[in-house]
């Protein structure tokens, strides 16, 4: 075999042999572009490197791709640090420009006031808007089994601590749930039971399916109209939630008008 047929088999094998298990999870069928799915690639590329802090040089991201994605490398690097930072609140910044050295910073901020984080005060929102449109995607439940596939796709398994979130399920139960961003129930009629999620009622005051759909579509790097049943769903949405403002002006105008005035003084004469 030649040198070069070599090294490109080399390159095809180290490309395959990055771990998929920590893959930013598909949003649509119609998301997943080659560009996309080699971001996806790189991101659990990155997480590996941030676990075993060891140092991301370009050079070494370079080689989990054939060459004819090398053209392509700034545009997949953009995604991967956007994915990155949306996702799991890490920073992708080059530390040595000379050598092309990069580093994940945590992003410590701590969030808003009210919106879940995790026990280090790392925002947890935006591993809970991907849930909340994992769920929007599958018809606005999803059954457990299906919750746990889409986390394992992230790199989260219950039982097993996670770098950024910690344990899982004490995240989804007593952050999630508990909070009320998530609602989880028995599926009505299963037997033997079985349980599914929903948004909670949190969720529903706080975000809409519109601003969720932006979000997993930022993620995935394309836009809400990309994928039209959801983005026909989410402008319904928008619509039921305008008209329902408008009905509660009207009615608190309408209760405001029917107040009695004050009554008038009443002249004393001594």
């Amino acid at each position: 075999m030649s040198s070069g047929s070599e090294e490109g088999a080399r390159a095809s094998q180290d490309e395959e042999s990055v771990s998929t298990s920590q893959e930013a999870p598909s949003t649509h069928s119609t998301w997943r572009d080659p560009l996309s799915r080699k971001a996806s690639k790189l991101v659990g590329f990155l997480l590996e490197k941030y676990k075993l802090k060891e140092p991301i040089l370009q050079a070494a991201m370079l080689k989990i791709f054939s060459k004819k994605y090398t053209k392509h490398f700034p545009e997949i690097l953009r995604r991967a640090s956007e994915r990155m930072e949306l996702v799991f609140g890490l920073e992708l910044k080059e530390v040595d420009p000379s050598r092309h050295s990069y580093a994940l910073i945590s992003k410590l901020a701590l969030p808003s006031e009210g919106s879940p984080s995790d026990e280090s005060g790392l925002p947890t929102s935006g591993l809970l808007m991907m849930l909340l449109g994992m769920i929007f995607r599958k018809g606005n439940r999803a059954t457990e089994e299906e919750i746990w596939e889409f986390l394992s796709a992230l790199g989260l398994y219950a039982g097993r601590r996670h770098l950024i979130f910690g344990e899982p399920r004490r995240l989804i139960s007593e952050e999630f749930v508990q909070q009320k961003y998530l609602t989880y129930r028995q599926v009505p009629n299963s037997d033997p039971p079985r349980y599914e999620f929903l948004w909670g009622p949190r969720a529903h005051a706080e975000t809409t399916k519109m601003k969720v759909l932006e979000f997993v579509a930022k993620v995935a790097g394309t836009i809400p109209s990309a994928v039209p049943d959801l983005y026909e769903e989410a402008l319904q949405d928008e619509e039921e939630r305008a008209a329902v403002r408008a009905a509660a002006r009207a009615a608190a105008v309408a209760e405001g008008s029917a107040l009695p005035g004050p009554r008038p003084r009443s002249s004393s004469h001594i």
